[in-house]
């Protein structure tokens, strides 16, 4: 490692996600001052035109070409950054050898996968290795999870001050979101639909709530999956399926487990996106179900999956147009509730759409806080959730950098 030279090197910088993520840190820090970064991909014509889009305050940004299925590439990469910042999906697809090559040589890393299948196989494969050789390896580092993962530490920290306890149960609630899917994140959805449909225990181990947790995690309790709408207890209104719950929810456990059950053996949590009250809200949470239900179908199906495929969706490498992500914003609540019925609610927000224009900014933090704040000695090598290896410097970190803010109610 004696060779670094770089805090970040941004893997797959010309994917849609990566550009952002380049040009806010550009914006926020330039290129070689207090954080020094670095970007790279396959394709050396795409990489100087992402760095001339920048423009003349990126003129020293360096640039390293690298295959994701080249591992003495990839293995420079890593000789050279305390840090890789990965944005090259469907990481089921093109992800495992830089997760390799990164518990090989003791690198740090994080994602935005919500690919929860993957990250099990991630977690098996290479855990120990990590462990061994220091590579504190953050999958689900976008809207999925950071907002419900640090969402969930921050009630904690504030139920366990107010209380004396954490919450033995918590309900995350989106109550506002405007944003729009890019291509890369459906060819992801699509990905994980195939995959389970050629597979029973894949299916299986999709609908287990513990999947990611420590083997021997010794959880019981058994967890609400909202599939249908639902007059909702804690809100008053009716309730849909909220789609990135079946990633959310298994990284909130994961964090759970890996604290040594700091939020009780018997925790329960979900998600659910809130539709309004009255016949308006049940039609609108009925309707939403009914449109994720025939989207996983047809993407289930080769003939209905081709078209949408072809003719329907974005391709990888589309999506929101910087004006949708400027409009875009979330507001999720979370209603926690005590052993002895103490209750408590919080709330985070975040500016930009959601999967891209604020993802990109978490993104970006999480990469600098792995690199600046949080040492190897405080946290040794694994694979961490967001919640497990960073406290509230990183809530003051995206509330002051990447528009976020994170209250009580």
């Amino acid at each position: 490692m004696s060779t670094q030279q770089f805090d970040l090197i941004i893997f797959g910088a010309t994917s849609f996600v990566g550009q952002l993520v380049c040009h806010y840190l550009n914006d926020q820090y330039g290129v070689n001052g207090n954080i020094k970064w670095a970007i790279a991909g396959r394709s050396q014509a795409k990489l100087e035109t992402l760095k001339n889009s920048l423009g003349s305050k990126a003129k020293e940004l360096t640039l390293l070409t690298a295959d994701a299925a080249d591992q003495t590439a990839l293995t420079n990469l890593c000789e050279q950054t305390k840090v890789i910042i990965s944005t090259v999906g469907p990481y089921a697809l093109y992800g495992e050898p830089l997760i390799k090559i990164c518990a090989d040589t003791g690198t740090d890393y994080c994602d935005l996968t919500g690919e929860v299948q993957w990250v099990n196989r991630m977690i098996r494969r290479y855990e120990h290795k990590a462990q061994q050789t220091g590579a504190r390896i953050i999958h689900c580092c976008g809207f999925d999870s950071i907002p419900s993962d640090m969402g969930v530490y921050h009630l904690q920290q504030h139920a366990i001050k107010q209380f004396g306890e954490p919450c033995s149960t918590v309900r995350m609630r989106v109550k506002a979101m405007r944003g729009a899917a890019s291509g890369g994140t459906i060819a992801s959805m699509i990905n994980i639909t195939k995959e389970a449909a050629r597979s029973k225990e894949l299916r299986k181990e999709l609908a287990n709530p513990y999947s990611i947790c420590p083997q021997h995690h010794g959880f019981t309790a058994r967890q609400t999956n909202i599939t249908t709408p639902e007059l909702d207890p804690v809100s008053g209104q009716w309730a849909g399926p909220f789609i990135m719950a079946g990633i959310n929810t298994r990284v909130v456990h994961r964090s759970n487990a890996l604290s040594n059950n700091a939020y009780g053996t018997q925790f329960k949590y979900d998600e659910s996106m809130l539709m309004g009250k009255g016949i308006k809200g049940r039609l609108a949470a009925s309707g939403f179900g009914v449109g994720i239900g025939v989207f996983l179908a047809g993407a289930a199906i080769k003939p209905t999956r081709w078209l949408m495929e072809n003719y329907m969706l974005p391709k990888p490498g589309e999506g929101p147009s910087p004006s949708a992500q400027e409009k875009g914003f979330y507001d999720i609540r979370f209603f926690g509730k005590t052993e002895k019925g103490e209750t408590i609610q919080t709330k985070v927000t975040g500016d930009r759409d959601p999967g891209y224009g604020s993802t990109s900014k978490m993104l970006a933090e999480a990469g600098i806080s792995l690199a600046h704040d949080i040492s190897k000695s405080e946290k040794t090598g694994g694979f961490w959730t967001t919640a497990t290896i960073f406290d509230q410097r990183f809530i003051d970190r995206l509330e002051q950098k990447a528009g976020l803010t994170f209250s009580t109610i």
